[in-house]
């Protein structure tokens, strides 16, 4: 008998006619789609980005406003009208940089996290877009809010580009001095509609 099969034996031996209790916890309450909303939106705003809730009839008037006399581009797929803005049919990374701002919707949010991510649609555009401008508005529906990590995988394909966004790019030097806008868009401002 190997020394392997002696422990396994002694082990069952010990655990003859002993049954396991285990305890099984509540399962737990799953958030309502208001609380889901509201967490994410301290989440968002926790990593120093700006949150401005609205009504779907507000939107337009609320990106307006954000991009004050920024110069924007926007997806071919956004479906809003941003006076002024470019329509992203190719720019160039120098025209990217030429311009203030980019305006795009979001695929999912994750309140756990309070994080974006963009899956690249019409609506969001490529990623180059989302990357270069100073200023990124991200339009998020309240109903694309989920509660954590694993249900926003569920509802995204893992054939497409995926960005996740967690705040403004930002990034620490060797004395943890926080920089932003190294590797993105230095201000990240979500209008959360609903």
């Amino acid at each position: 008998m190997s020394a392997r099969d002696e422990i396994l034996r002694r082990v069952r031996s010990a655990l003859d006619g002993v049954s396991p209790v285990v305890e099984v916890p509540p399962a737990p309450r799953a958030p309502d789609r208001g609380d889901l909303a509201d967490l994410f939106a301290e989440r968002v705003a926790d990593y120093r980005a700006v949150v401005t809730r609205c009504a779907a009839d507000e939107v337009e008037r609320v990106v307006r406003d954000v991009l004050g006399s920024a110069r924007a581009v926007v997806p071919p797929g956004l479906g809003l009208d941003v006076p002024g803005a470019l329509i992203d049919d190719g720019l160039t990374a120098a025209e990217l940089d030429d311009l203030d701002a980019v305006v795009t919707r979001a695929a999912v949010g994750i309140a756990e996290t309070g994080t974006i991510v963009l899956d690249h649609a019409d609506d969001q555009g490529r990623r180059a877009i989302t990357l270069v401008p100073d200023l990124h508005v991200c339009i998020v529906d309240a109903s694309q809010v989920v509660a954590d990590v694993p249900d926003a995988i569920a509802l995204l394909d893992p054939a497409r580009p995926l960005t996740w966004i967690s705040g403004p790019s930002a990034t620490s030097d060797i004395e943890l001095d926080r920089v932003e806008g190294v590797h993105g868009p230095r201000t990240l401002h979500v209008v959360l509609v609903g």
